[in-house]
């Protein structure tokens, strides 16, 4: 029988005894795997050993688009290939990258080769059921067991729709089975985003090549590995030829994340992040075991499968001093832990100054990924001389946070892709940091 990492569940039965704070990791397998009642594809187990170069295919085959109609240059709106490549996570080893990549049937009318545009999913959850990728073959899927969406697919349409190709991330772990998703790590997001733009290039049939102009779009978590690939792609991918980059909604201060997260819809978020950060640095696990009692260990194995729909009706309007030996909040262990406080602020986003036009928008009402820290971010980069057009959505606050924050998402989609369109025909920025010291 294959290793695998999602009988979690009822491996924590006696996980007050355990020393282990979030479940292991099964090593690569090559049979199949189950979450939640789903099976997942073999083409998502990764081989043993992994090319030398970041962003090299390790492998592709053709994806079937749920939402695909026949056209006279070929099905709308184009078609698709899963693919799976090598990327580096933010200890630099080696890691496969899971992913799709959209030709579309558009044509591109904005000059020069056709563009691509890497899209960065939002929280979609820690299974591998919940991967973006697979969400494109079954944009609903739903067995009593788990349920994923994948409503990111509006956006990749809208951006085919343009006549730009489009390559989306499942991020490292979140499709392959190999380990378990490192959420909201900044470098591991980054990573994947950047070396999807190089894996595109070698997909059969894919008409971008090394010269076509490469823009970032992302929304949340997305906005996240987005905002930190703009950071990092001079130093680490100075070959992708990026013209632009869409944040939105950016947790750029897991600090101030952490403790909006705690005690809302989507309170399983938080237990996301803890299993990333303790996949990122095992260091820190023999303090997350001193501090969560059996509930919380329980919470955290029984997240690590789970995707977003199945956390809000499991997890939503949960507190975290409940997952806690002594009823502290995890804001407050993470206070006053050094260690934990020094991994949360070494994911700061904002310290480094993008080499190319950013695009950062945050709903005023947004009290999940809060307003005033993804502002911050724009304040942050202008101050060191940025490209930033930063743009304040504003909308009624809806008494929940998880519609405070999906609001935006939705109002402020034509805006920012019309933005990154722009700037793949080479239209210059027009940056508002001049207006970035008034406050919204």
């Amino acid at each position: 029988m294959p290793a695998r990492r999602y009988l979690l569940a009822s491996a924590v039965a006696a996980a007050s005894l355990c020393t282990q704070a979030f479940p292991a990791i099964a090593a690569t397998d090559s049979g199949p795997v189950v979450s939640r009642g789903v099976t997942i594809p073999g083409f998502y187990n990764p081989p043993a050993e992994l090319p030398a170069a970041d962003g090299a295919l390790i492998r592709s085959e053709p994806l079937p688009l749920a939402l695909s109609l026949p056209g006279v240059d070929g099905p709308l709106p184009g078609r698709a290939t899963r693919l799976m490549y090598k990327s580096t996570d933010s200890a630099d080893r080696p890691v496969a990258v899971t992913g799709a990549y959209i030709e579309p049937t558009a044509r591109w009318n904005g000059g020069g080769p056709r563009p691509l545009v890497v899209v960065a999913p939002g929280t979609l959850g820690q299974g591998d059921q919940c991967a973006a990728s697979m969400g494109l073959e079954h944009p609903v899927s739903f067995n009593g067991r788990t349920m994923s969406v994948g409503y990111e697919d509006l956006a990749i349409y809208r951006l085919l729709a343009k006549g730009a190709a489009v390559v989306v991330t499942d991020y490292a772990g979140l499709g392959a089975t190999d380990r378990l998703h490192t959420y909201v790590n900044r470098v591991d997001e980054a990573h994947a985003v950047l070396d999807a733009a190089r894996a595109a290039r070698d997909v059969e049939g894919a008409s971008v090549t090394s010269a076509s102009r490469v823009a970032l779009y992302g929304y949340s978590q997305g906005g996240g590995a987005t905002a930190a690939a703009a950071e990092l792609q001079p130093g680490y991918a100075p070959d992708v030829p990026l013209v632009g980059t869409y944040a939105g909604a950016p947790p750029a201060d897991l600090t101030e994340v952490t403790r909006a997260i705690d005690g809302s819809e989507l309170a399983g978020a938080l237990g996301w992040s803890l299993n990333g950060f303790l996949q990122s640095d095992p260091e820190l696990k023999p303090l997350a075991d001193a501090h969560l009692n059996a509930a919380g260990r329980t919470a955290l194995a029984d997240l690590s499968t789970m995707c977003v729909g199945d956390a809000l009706f499991s997890y939503g309007f949960t507190k975290s001093s409940s997952w806690t030996t002594d009823g502290q909040t995890v804001s407050d262990i993470i206070r006053s832990t050094p260690a934990f406080q020094a991994f949360l602020d070494s994911q700061h986003i904002g310290t480094i100054r993008p080499a190319t036009p950013v695009r950062v928008a945050t709903g005023i009402s947004d009290n999940l990924v809060p307003h005033a820290q993804a502002r911050q971010l724009a304040v942050d980069w202008c101050r060191k001389g940025a490209d930033v057009t930063y743009k304040a959505v504003a909308l009624p606050g809806l008494g929940s946070a998880l519609l405070n924050h999906a609001g935006p998402l939705l109002a402020d989609q034509g805006s920012a892709i019309s933005w990154l369109t722009d700037r793949l025909t080479g239209r210059p920025a027009a940056s508002n940091c001049a207006t970035m010291p008034v406050q919204p």
